[in-house]
């Protein structure tokens, strides 16, 4: 048996990344598609615009096999962990041969190389030098590298690109089973914030739902159709849009109520972020605010929001440390067609970590309240929490209990074969 591999977010699922799943057969000849999703939570840390099991859903609706989650301790990280943790998730799995991925330059071996540079100590001891200058990661990774004379120009300061390249780096450390497939990014940007045509960026379709029900006819040339008609019934019914600052009045009572020892303890919190985080919350009045007050060249929005989120949750270094050693520790299903099925036995025949079909099997909304947990329930109480949260965004507050990882199940969907054109 042999599958390929997809690291996705589907924030949400549009033309882009249908053209990614016909690319990813054809390229590799592989009969089945497994997808690596992040949750309810995405890696610039906001929350996402309709929640995982629709965007699940959406995936297999348009040609995926199987949706796995991302645990939320990889899922909200910067790319080099966000990487690590999916790619061993994925060869944790016993049947995953290739990993797809784009990137604005699909040159796999340029790629590689940059990847294998990485590896060196000097490499790394250059990205230190250059982040305590100030400045983003990407930025100090792409000094770092052309100094070494290896590579030039712009292209590491892109996002698919950095991903590409830690999706690599973490192939070599921890799955050198799987072969890399690159493939380029289909006409719009990462950061594109208009619908110019049936290629849009995620960004562009988000801030185009975000803007209300009159803008988003254009979404509909973006999408495809068999997500599209998903889409807009959850739209209908006030399951999304979800946005960062309809968890203000939370947030802000978190961090106004925090302790500077406690915001310390946070993930990316460092070099005293801590007391301008105190003091932004106290003035200010939204969560825009706060990031404005706060945002420079070393602290970027990104790693600001990944902050708020994680302070929303109440993550800890130490847990984030303790995952980044032991990997993914399950392998939960969100989605799955009947191909999906034939693969999910042959990764419970083969695997080594549990496959999790049914939440209470392993953690309840009373356990997870227990002080002693082991690091699997650890894990998993983090996702649970995270939708328990997530839902509080939801426009339509008939949806806003808590609970549904612990009653919902993994979706079957009849999809009918994958598509081999747009």
């Amino acid at each position: 048996m042999q599958a390929v591999g997809a690291i996705v977010e589907y924030n949400p699922f549009h033309n882009g990344h249908l053209w990614h799943l016909i690319q990813a057969r054809a390229i590799t000849g592989c009969p089945y598609v497994i997808g690596v999703m992040s949750g309810n939570f995405v890696q610039r840390g906001e929350p996402a615009i309709l929640d995982k099991w629709t965007r699940a859903e959406m995936a297999v609706r348009c040609g995926m096999d199987l949706v796995l989650e991302l645990p939320y301790v990889y899922a909200v990280r910067s790319a080099q962990y966000f990487a690590a943790g999916a790619v061993r998730l994925l060869s944790a799995l016993g049947v995953v041969t290739h990993l797809c991925f784009g990137a604005e330059q699909a040159d796999l071996a340029y790629l590689d190389k940059v990847a294998t540079a990485l590896a060196e100590n000097k490499v790394n001891a250059s990205i230190v030098r250059h982040l305590k200058k100030g400045g983003t990661y990407a930025a100090a990774l792409s000094t770092a590298v052309e100094e070494t004379g290896l590579v030039t120009g712009d292209t590491l300061k892109l996002p698919n690109n950095i991903l590409a390249i830690e999706y690599l780096r973490a192939i070599k450390k921890y799955a050198p089973e799987l072969a890399p497939v690159v493939v380029p990014r289909k006409a719009a940007n990462y950061h594109d914030r208009t619908i110019a045509g049936p290629i849009a960026s995620a960004t562009a379709i988000r801030q185009t739902l975000i803007a209300g029900p009159k803008t988003r006819e254009s979404v509909r040339q973006a999408v495809p159709a068999a997500a599209l008609s998903l889409l807009e019934e959850k739209l209908r019914v006030g399951q999304g849009p979800v946005t960062l600052e309809q968890f203000a009045p939370l947030l802000l009572a978190r961090l106004r109520s925090a302790t500077a020892q406690w915001l310390e303890s946070l993930p990316d919190v460092s070099e005293g972020l801590h007391y301008k985080i105190l003091t932004a919350a106290q003035t200010a009045t939204n969560l825009e605010e706060v990031i404005a007050a706060i945002k420079s060249k070393r602290y970027t929005r990104t790693r600001l929001q990944r902050i708020l989120i994680h302070a929303l949750l109440g993550v800890t270094k130490p847990d984030m440390a303790l995952f980044d050693r032991t990997g993914p520790l399950y392998a939960r299903v969100l989605a799955f067609n009947d191909q999906g099925r034939l693969l999910l036995k042959e990764i419970q025949r083969r695997t080594s970590i549990p496959v999790i079909t049914k939440t209470t099997r392993f953690l309840n909304s009373h356990s997870r309240s227990r002080h002693v947990l082991n690091d699997l329930q650890v894990m998993l109480a983090y996702d649970t929490l995270a939708t328990d949260l997530y839902v509080l965004g939801l426009p339509n507050h008939h949806y806003r209990s808590g609970g549904w990882d612990f009653r919902r199940s993994p979706l079957y969907i009849a999809a009918p074969p994958p598509p081999t054109a747009l």
